[in-house]
């Protein structure tokens, strides 16, 4: 995913992809996603819960989730035209090699390898376009958990960006962020009781810090948080709760360099929840890396 470094690096020389990537690792062997850890890395835990889901319209409803695209995107890409992030691809050092598409998926946490696999099988073997990015599936399974471009480079960025404009590609990533992302964010904040913004909340950290149930990644934020506020399925306050998991979160971004910029949530979801705007209702006005946004 396009993290706040590339944010801040765009406001000097003049995003988050999540791609959570498509989010926390470390230069030698990237473990949280998004784009992070590797979608195999969902567990159970992770996308289903016990405790009944809230049967108000959340996340999931197609003008809220309009939103969500829109509110990642000012963090990733600073821009709230998400649309044309399909073909975003580069390098943003933070340990997961290429980040690229409209979430941020990673050459290094094995969310991009499972998206081209993915583009591959619903293109079919004729499709000219799709079998030049799938010739580099190879090389994608070699830099699997590593930083390298090793077999990539720019012939790989030429195919990716080709394909970008292939509606079949288009569809694959949207199909990819729903279902390693989405999907199984806002089921796990239906579950924990947490109305339209909480949903956003884990979506946000799921893009990010990937699936995973390490310390670095979404399962272990949520885990550390319910150390100090339970989730109003269990009783507890849903305003204090989703303080936690800020406080979680935030903790988990100062240890990496690329996330240190914590005003996604500082100047976005902080800012919602003060103002009692658990719905997520427009108009929303926010601020990403010193820069205002609004949804009318």
């Amino acid at each position: 995913m396009k993290t706040e470094a590339t944010a801040l690096a765009a406001g000097l020389a003049c995003v988050l992809a999540l791609a959570a990537c498509t989010a926390g690792p470390g230069a030698s062997a990237p473990t949280s996603g998004g784009s992070s850890g590797s979608p195999a890395a969902t567990t159970a835990s992770d996308a289903s819960a016990s405790a009944t889901p809230s049967t108000a319209p959340g996340l999931d409803d197609p003008a809220k989730k309009e939103i969500a695209m829109e509110l990642v995107s000012s963090a990733e890409n600073s821009t709230l035209d998400w649309k044309a992030q399909y073909a975003y691809l580069e390098d943003i050092k933070d340990g997961r090699g290429y980040t690229g598409g409209i979430i941020g998926f990673c050459s290094g946490t094995g969310d991009m390898l499972e998206l081209v696999q993915s583009y591959q099988a619903a293109a079919g073997p004729d499709d000219a376009t799709a079998a030049a990015l799938a010739a580099y599936l190879p090389a994608l399974k070699k830099v699997n958990g590593s930083a390298s471009h090793a077999g990539l480079g720019a012939g790989f960025e030429k195919a990716w960006k080709a394909a970008a404009a292939d509606p079949i590609f288009q569809q694959a990533q949207d199909a990819e962020r729903d279902r390693v992302y989405f999907d199984p964010a806002v089921a796990r904040a239906k579950a924990d009781g947490l109305g339209t913004l909480g949903q956003f909340v884990y979506y946000d950290a799921m893009v990010m810090h990937g699936p995973g149930d390490d310390a670095a990644s979404f399962g272990g934020i949520r885990t550390a948080a319910m150390k100090k506020a339970l989730p109003p399925s269990q009783g507890g306050d849903e305003k204090t709760y989703l303080l936690a998991f800020f406080t979680a979160r935030i903790a988990v971004m100062k240890t990496e360099e690329a996330h240190a910029d914590t005003s996604r949530i500082d100047d976005a979801q902080r800012v919602f929840l003060a103002a009692g705007n658990l719905n997520l209702d427009p108009p929303l006005v926010w601020k990403t890396y010193g820069d205002t946004y609004r949804i009318p």
